[in-house]
């Protein structure tokens, strides 16, 4: 009976600490929408708030009726067939605290993808694209990497190259999915009007609200501490031989990491671009930041803090290097989200795979038993893992583009993605929503959505 009931005390705290993490990461999804509407012009804020509202909602349906199986059904490595609609949950290996965890990071994925390809999107874009992004293509990345029975997961019992692929909270899975279904959006639709003069040369067309973008990074932030530390799942998992030590130290530790890696990348990046422009910019600086935690968020679990920092100085440059080529390649991306997402999340990826510690592998997939398996290739650990982490990345931009890039380029076809020339320059909060998120700019501007048509009935 004792057994039994500490049981069910063990079980409670660690559903309690899952439900908490889950509810830190669904705070992200505000933190994305502070950060969009900061960083598009005032006349489209409210059409960015309202798709991250969508890929909240369509998000749940399509995770809940098919997401779901998809990534953790336990029928074979490539893709899971059972537990739609969460027929037979809970079960022995997972309950509802669970599946709202996962949730809460697929419609992140969205959202990473809503920033690509702002300010000139059909709403009804939004909607197709969110559920086909969360219902599908991202689950089946999940079932491959953290689903136990996933070909790349490194809680297989047959494991990738002896490692599997190490991307504890994300930065492949959730970031470098997102970031690339978001690029062949950007790339397919082509640049927002006036962004590219005749020359080919930029246009800047600036954030409309610094405090929203710095008010969507500090929230961020905070949801980041459910996004990975979060990822253990379970609290209460003591390690053998250590009894002051279990899974509550490898989540200080992952929290401090995430901290570090994110501080550094952002310092990186004010003094980064104050060199290259002269001036201290806090939107440049909040994006950094960003990038640093995007990087982490494949190793924070299973390497040193002194290694977050150097993760978070790498990170840096990298955004900094890709968006200069961004603009000299005409490429339009008003969140720079492919450039962070995708560029940090892949640098986070090898990042892992050349320093994870031996000692906090361990901790991470084998509750802290000793057991011979791959670990950073800098650290003595061999190939095996930087290998998977490889395959990792090049599964991801494979398995994305021959998905969504035909779906965007289908709705391109069709002509339901880009919205017309005269509805992008009144605006999307106007033409398609009926009003503005604040006071119109202008006395010239349309009042109303009534306004608006009778406007274009003048000029035709």
């Amino acid at each position: 009976m004792e057994n039994s009931w500490e049981q069910s005390v063990t079980y409670s705290i660690n559903t309690i600490y899952l439900l908490f993490s889950a509810y830190l990461v669904f705070v992200m999804q505000l933190g994305f929408a502070m950060i969009c509407a900061g960083s598009v012009r005032a006349k489209n804020a409210m059409n960015i708030m309202l798709t991250n509202v969508v890929d909240a909602v369509v998000g749940s349906i399509s995770f809940y009726l098919f997401g779901f199986a998809f990534a953790y059904g336990n029928s074979n490595p490539f893709i899971g067939t059972n537990l739609f609609a969460l027929v037979n949950i809970p079960n022995e290996n997972y309950d509802y605290g669970f599946f709202l965890y996962q949730w809460a990071f697929a419609i992140a994925v969205a959202g990473i993808t809503s920033g690509s390809i702002a300010e000139r999107t059909q709403f009804s874009a939004y909607l197709v694209f969110s559920f086909f992004l969360t219902g599908f293509v991202y689950p089946i990345v999940a079932h491959w990497v953290w689903s136990s029975s996933g070909w790349l997961s490194p809680n297989s019992s047959d494991l990738f190259l002896g490692s599997g692929s190490i991307d504890f909270a994300g930065s492949g899975v959730v970031h470098l999915v997102g970031a690339i279904a978001g690029l062949w959006g950007s790339i397919i639709e082509g640049p927002r009007v006036g962004r590219f003069d005749a020359y080919g040369k930029p246009v800047p067309f600036r954030g409309h609200n610094a405090a929203l973008v710095v008010l969507g990074t500090f929230l961020l932030w905070f949801g980041w501490f459910g996004f990975n530390p979060g990822s253990f799942d379970k609290i209460l998992v003591a390690y053998p031989g250590t009894p002051d030590e279990g899974n509550w130290t490898s989540i200080g530790r992952t929290a401090v990491t995430t901290t570090l890696a994110g501080s550094t990348a952002g310092i990186v990046t004010l003094f980064g671009r104050r060199l290259l422009i002269g001036h201290w910019d806090a939107m440049d600086v909040c994006n950094g930041l960003l990038g640093g935690f995007v990087a982490i968020t494949s190793g924070c679990s299973v390497v040193e803090p002194w290694a977050a920092i150097l993760c978070g100085f790498v990170s840096a440059w990298v955004l900094i290097g890709l968006n200069i080529l961004a603009l000299k390649l005409n490429y339009d991306d008003p969140l720079e989200a492919a450039q962070l997402h995708g560029g940090c999340g892949t640098w986070g990826l090898l990042f892992t795979g050349l320093f994870a510690k031996k000692k906090f592998v361990n901790q991470t997939y084998n509750s802290g038993v000793a057991v011979e398996r791959p670990y950073g290739l800098l650290l003595g650990g061999g190939w095996g893992l930087i290998g998977a982490q490889m395959v990792e990345i090049l599964v991801i931009f494979v398995f994305v583009s021959t998905t969504m890039g035909p779906m965007f380029y289908a709705l391109h076809k069709l002509k339901l993605l880009r919205i017309p020339v005269h509805d992008e320059l009144a605006g999307l909060d106007i033409s398609s929503h009926g009003g503005y998120a604040y006071a119109p700019p202008e006395e010239n501007h349309p009042r109303s959505y009534e306004d608006y048509l009778r406007m274009q009935d003048d000029q035709s």
